[in-house]
């Protein structure tokens, strides 16, 4: 598993429960060195939180190899070690624990650097990071869930599959959706080891498989369309691989033939030839709903028409909810308003639509931008949101798909601060 570059990572700060009681709450470190030491070589972390707490170095605890020690029994040990590899778990005795949200976590952390003369020790780091307490609770009306696609450009650069999965684990979500071309190593064919491993990973971080991105690429060869025996063929290949890696639902992204998302004529028999399969492997098919694409539109009477007609359980609606965006997204460097769609200032489709097609919609991937250190939504009004599908009636998973700046690292802090919002305000529901 990979750590992130800062000393203090966001996965691991939460609250600390010893029976039904708050006790004090934690945090993972990096070691700040080029090596791993002996942890008796540790002379400490102060550690603060904004105007809530400040206690001195030898208070907090530490955790190595699944065992916890005060300072002097770090100091007393022999063969305890903090490698280079691991973040050490710190925990901060701390009665009723942090509240919710966003925290300014500062610390100052002492290692004694044998090599380096006496008068410089200990050698001190001091770093500060707002981080997001990890969301308690997770029972109510919604499921919760991460979509992979949350940390793409971290995915194979600065993270790997298990921290990924460690990732959306520490929030407190339950399921992962993952893009198959994406996420899968040799695809569509992963080998049994892979294969053995993800399932070894979602056993060992409590995660269920939701839904599995896939594409028919109608404009696969230049010069002609992909034909209905073909975006079948290339469904189907993917409601195979969905169903052995276990997943329920298969998004299929399918062609458009015009700016407002209408899907390439192939879509319905090809999607109707392959009813029969989801039925046999017990998955739901379901498109996106996706902006600039709002809920009135004939795309989305044109899938409600296939459901009613053939009766199938087995395709539904997905609904993206950057649909309800109603605040743009800034400018990116080079941007204009005119050289960018207009939909990225957002369609701000109304919230109360919903019910119209609630019993239709199987999945939601709760799209978002940026969320800041006030747990303010930048784009997607979330109370009506949320209202709205409570009152339509829908429990299923919310899936969080981040889509804003791509600075390493950073997705993992965003879909935190999302949890922690998305769930004060389901709770305010319940």
């Amino acid at each position: 598993m990979l750590l992130e570059r800062d000393l203090i990572q966001s996965s691991g700060f939460r609250n600390v429960r010893e029976g039904g009681r708050i006790t004090g709450f934690q945090f993972r470190l990096r070691m700040p060195s080029y090596r791993g030491m002996a942890a008796s070589l540790i002379d400490g972390v102060a550690v603060r939180v904004g105007n809530l707490v400040d206690v001195p170095a030898d208070v907090p605890r530490w955790t190595f190899g699944g065992r916890q020690y005060s300072l002097q029994e770090l100091w007393n040990s022999d063969g305890v070690r903090w490698p280079l590899e691991e973040a050490a778990l710190v925990t901060v005795p701390f009665d009723g624990g942090l509240p919710q949200g966003v925290h300014e976590l500062s610390i100052e952390l002492r290692l004694r650097m044998s090599y380096i003369p006496l008068e410089h020790q200990p050698s001190t780091y001091r770093v500060s990071r707002a981080v997001t307490l990890a969301p308690e609770g997770g029972e109510g009306t919604f499921r919760y869930g991460v979509s992979l696609y949350s940390y793409m450009d971290d995915f194979g650069t600065v993270m790997d599959l298990e921290t990924a999965l460690a990732s959306v684990a520490d929030v407190g979500a339950t399921g992962v959706e993952i893009l198959g071309e994406a996420h899968v190593p040799h695809y569509p064919e992963p080998s049994t080891t892979w294969t053995d491993n993800w399932f070894a990973l979602l056993e060992k971080y409590s995660l269920e498989p939701t839904n599995y991105g896939s594409w028919i690429d109608t404009r696969l060869h230049p010069g002609r369309s992909m034909t209905v025996t073909e975006g079948a063929a290339a469904l189907q290949r993917d409601l195979r691989l969905a169903h052995r890696l276990g997943f329920s639902f298969v998004r299929p992204k399918i062609g458009v033939v015009s700016s407002d998302l209408v899907p390439d004529p192939i879509w319905t028999e090809s999607v109707e030839r392959s009813l029969d399969l989801a039925h046999e492997l017990g998955v739901i098919i379901c498109p996106e709903i996706h902006s600039p694409t709002p809920i009135k539109h004939p795309v989305v009477d044109d899938y409600i028409a296939l459901i009613e007609r053939t009766g199938t359980k087995n395709f539904g609606l997905l609904i993206d909810t950057g649909i309800f965006q109603d605040r743009p997204i800034p400018l990116r460097q080079g941007e204009t308003r005119e050289t960018r769609p207009a939909f990225l200032d957002g369609i701000g489709v109304d919230p109360a639509d919903f019910a119209q097609i609630a019993q239709y919609v199987v999945f939601i991937q709760a799209k978002f931008h940026d969320i800041n250190e006030q747990l303010e939504d930048q784009q997607i009004p979330w109370l009506p949101v949320l209202k709205a599908l409570k009152d339509a009636g829908y429990t299923g998973y919310l899936s969080s798909e981040y889509e804003g700046e791509r600075t390493p690292w950073r997705a993992i802090e965003q879909v935190r601060r999302q949890h922690a919002l998305i769930r004060r305000i389901a709770g305010q529901l319940d």
